[in-house]
């Protein structure tokens, strides 16, 4: 018993052309048709559509006035999976992120570092909150004077200018 394929497609018609095409090295009526049929298979395949086969079909066309005639026209059917076809995603599962470490610190920075945690090493895994707490007392202190010290500056400054 063969499996019911599940994958959603999309198809396109269009009609099958009438005359050869020229090109270089092709001869004769057949070969012309051969290359025409060739060219607009590649060219639909080079957007995705996969030919499936060529179908001729009545067609009912009007003639004169009052009357219709049945005509038969060639056309090739193609398809291609459908872009929002659940079963063509296939995820793939990416490494997990290695903790990014943290650059040793500096002699203004470790001596306010907090005294209940140990500096890291350069091998111990960074946790997120360790990470944080460094990063704070790193941007905090990058010119070596501690918050406090930089807030009394701004007072003092704000007093001064005040008076002028």
């Amino acid at each position: 018993m063969k499996a019911i394929d599940t994958m959603i497609y999309e198809y396109k018609v269009v009609p099958a052309p009438t005359k050869g095409q020229k090109a270089r090295g092709v001869k004769g009526a057949e070969g012309k048709f051969a290359n025409a049929l060739e060219a607009k298979m590649n060219e639909l395949a080079a957007d995705g559509w996969e030919f499936i086969r060529t179908e001729t079909l009545p067609s009912e066309e009007r003639s004169g006035l009052t009357s219709t005639a049945t005509k038969y026209r060639s056309v090739m059917v193609f398809r291609r999976p459908r872009a929002d076809d659940p079963s063509a995603f296939q995820p793939k599962e990416l490494e997990h992120p290695k903790a990014a470490e943290l650059p040793a610190p500096s002699a203004a920075t470790s001596t306010s570092a907090k005294q209940d945690e140990p500096p890291l090493k350069s091998d111990e895994e960074v946790t997120p909150d360790r990470a944080v707490d460094s990063l704070t007392q790193e941007t905090a202190n990058e010119d070596g004077a501690d918050v406090t010290d930089i807030s009394e500056a701004l007072k003092k400054r704000a007093e001064t200018t005040d008076q002028s």
